[in-house]
């Protein structure tokens, strides 16, 4: 019944009125007038046959567009982003993560260390880095600026801390950007990951006096932008490394 079903009648039956037209003619049976009526059934049949084949065309040529839409959705969908927006509610969770899941060395460019001032806030930024076993070393490179905080508000807290021994003595220099990152190894797959911020509303709150973060984008391993930011981190590191 299936193979039945797939079969095209209306070819089915112009091939059976051309053989009965044929037949007919042969046997001298019919006239001009009845092969001529014939042959018009045939080409109207044909014809209606090829009407309803572009009428089918038409309606598989508009499902498989529809398809390759989908398809790109869900491409669109399945593809993950190069960075993630996180917000004041995910803050402190998602710093606590990426310093426990961080390995080798840190690096830690152009932050603003009043951040670090409150125990609370030393606590989940900076001390999981420094107790992190598989952190190997905590490298800061800083403005200027920044050395009076460091020495009275980070250094005595790095000083309570097992792993101290991994916080080397910042990199001091001129830092105009207004970008300020976090880059290391993230396991389990080893891949360098980065958490970006920038100075400033709306990225940063200002309280009383204090630049502290609000939002951060977590960069994914496999953005083109974290080539670029160890790239940054880099040439300020030959810039200020001592001689």
């Amino acid at each position: 019944m299936s193979r039945l079903r797939r079969l095209d009648w209306d070819a089915v039956a112009g091939i059976i009125a051309a053989v009965v037209a044929l037949v007919l003619h042969l046997l001298h049976i019919a006239d001009t007038d009845v092969l001529l009526a014939i042959t018009l059934v045939i080409l109207a049949l044909m014809l209606i046959r090829d009407l309803r084949q572009e009428d089918r065309t038409e309606h598989m040529a508009e499902a498989v567009d529809r398809t390759e839409t989908s398809l790109h959705g869900l491409h669109a969908a399945l593809t993950p982003p190069d960075a993630v927006l996180i917000g004041p509610e995910r803050l402190r969770a998602e710093s606590v993560r990426f310093a426990q899941q961080a390995r080798g060395e840190m690096q830690w460019f152009n932050v603003c260390l009043a951040m670090f001032a409150p125990q609370p806030l030393f606590d989940v930024l900076l001390r999981p880095a420094i107790e992190n076993p598989r952190v190997t070393a905590i490298q800061f490179v800083l403005d200027h600026g920044e050395r009076e905080r460091w020495e009275q508000a980070v250094l005595p807290k790095v000083a309570g801390c097992v792993g101290r021994e991994k916080v080397r003595e910042p990199l001091w220099g001129e830092i105009r950007e207004t970008v300020s990152f976090i880059l290391a190894e993230q396991e389990p797959n080893g891949r360098t990951e980065g958490h970006l911020s920038f100075w400033g509303e709306p990225f940063m709150s200002s309280t009383t006096g204090r630049q502290l973060p609000r939002y951060i984008f977590h960069i994914q391993a496999h953005s083109e932008l974290i080539g670029r930011l160890v790239e940054l981190q880099r040439q300020h590191r030959v810039q200020v490394a001592p001689p």
